[in-house]
């Protein structure tokens, strides 16, 4: 993964639960997959979202 070993991985997993304790590491996965959740739907629907801009845009005039 990313070019790096077994031992290297465990070292930055580590070193990231000292930093932020045990206590916010769900909070952050959790922002995480939402975070890359919301990315892909909007990179999936931007078509759709442009389309609801323009209707907006018109009704305002």
């Amino acid at each position: 993964m990313f070019g790096y070993g077994g031992f290297p991985l465990i070292i930055i997993l580590l070193l990231i639960l000292i930093i932020f304790g045990a206590g916010k590491l769900p909070e952050i996965g959790s922002s995480l997959g939402k975070g890359i959740r919301n990315f892909k739907r909007a990179f999936e629907e931007k078509d759709e979202l442009e389309i609801k801009a323009k209707k907006e845009d018109d009704s305002e005039k």
